[in-house]
């Protein structure tokens, strides 16, 4: 059988190497010739941008940085950026604060160095985010992908366990999506099914040993193959329903997407079967919700939407602005009950094996 398909591989620069942080971004400073620096950081991972800053010199500090970038904080920063003259943009912290720079660089282009300190993988792809009156929008523009990531294993060393695993497993969630994807093709599902081995083999790692890198370089690997996979294939149901739930009810990012997981491939996994085996194949298992559950259950990972705050008085609300925008592509016709059920399982927290009947 011929293969047929186009695939767009996006450019950017990767430097990757445990405790060579500073050293790179002071490198590719100096390459790109920036003059006037500003780095966004939020308050928690204000330490660590300044370690990681030491050999640069930086024109402005800036720390309002808020989970979906809301558009008045995107507006705060796009104005604190014009008003210093600034020329790189230099993001240290997870998705949140590589989301606002991104939102900065969508309206100024001013280019971003990312320097990601989660596995939440924003910082390979060129799609950006703002929420404006609780609706998120999510759009493509190259201008936003970062010119290059810097990845430091040791620069995850301080993020708590549980959040180094609903952070993975977001990175997972970018993996499985991409499989059914509105852009899939053999190089997205290679680049995925890798992604899920490497996230299954280092978040346990991490969990047995939080202290250690050898598990933190893996999901740091595992989520830049996960996010470079997702830029190319495209956004798929997974993320769609996790977008509304977290712009319209506010749900924690990185928990959403770990919650709501397992229900998406239960629901999508009978109707395609060359994404269920390779999954499953990158699990090392027979089947791929198997998979994906004996790894939560290893991670005591999030269960219930409702552990976070949503409420069953919002899936109406939830259903009715996700079907829009559910993709043509999804192996599998998605209507107004389906997904009812669906994310009425995920709010309580039902086996997900519900769904593969439904």
């Amino acid at each position: 059988m011929s293969l047929t398909f186009e695939h767009v591989t996006l450019g950017q620069r990767v430097l990757f190497g445990t405790g060579n942080a500073a050293a790179n971004l002071a490198a590719e400073v100096a390459r790109l010739g920036a003059q006037r620096v500003m780095v966004i950081a939020s308050d928690f991972e204000t330490d660590i941008a300044r370690t990681v800053a030491t050999g640069i010199e930086v024109a402005l500090w800036h720390h309002d940085v808020v989970m979906h970038v809301p558009i008045e904080t995107a507006e705060k920063a796009r104005a604190a950026a014009a008003g210093h003259g600034i020329d790189l943009l230099v993001s240290v912290g997870g998705g949140s604060t590589t989301g606002l720079a991104k939102a900065v660089a969508m309206t100024t282009r001013i280019p971003v160095i990312a320097v990601p300190t989660t596995y939440a993988g924003s910082e390979a792809t060129n799609v950006w985010g703002l929420t404006e009156a609780s609706r998120k929008t999510t759009g493509v523009d190259d201008a936003v992908l970062p010119v290059t990531v810097i990845y430091d294993a040791a620069l995850t060393l301080s993020l708590p366990v549980d959040m180094s695993v609903a952070s993975g497993l977001n990175g997972m969630a970018h993996c499985i999506d991409s499989m059914w994807a509105p852009h899939m093709d053999p190089i997205n599902a290679a680049l995925s099914a890798e992604g899920i081995r490497a996230l299954s083999s280092g978040l346990p790692l991490i969990v047995d040993d939080p202290t250690g890198t050898e598990g933190r370089e893996q999901a740091l690997y595992g989520a830049y193959l996960s996010a470079v996979a997702f830029a190319s294939a495209g956004s798929g149901l997974h993320h769609k329903i996790c977008h509304v739930l977290g712009g319209t009810f506010n749900l924690p990012h990185a928990q959403t997407h770990a919650t709501v997981l397992p229900y998406v491939l239960a629901f999508n996994s009978p109707f395609a079967a060359d994404a269920e085996a390779r999954i499953a194949a990158a699990f090392g298992t027979a089947d791929a919700l198997t998979g994906l559950q004996n790894l939560r259950k290893r991670l005591d990972a999030p269960k219930a939407l409702s552990d976070y705050g949503f409420t069953a008085d919002g899936i109406a609300e939830a259903v009715t602005v996700i079907l829009p925008a559910v993709p043509a592509s999804n192996p599998r016709a998605v209507t107004a009950e389906n997904l009812s059920r669906l994310v009425q399982a995920a709010l309580t927290g039902e086996e997900p094996q519900v769904l593969l009947d439904l």
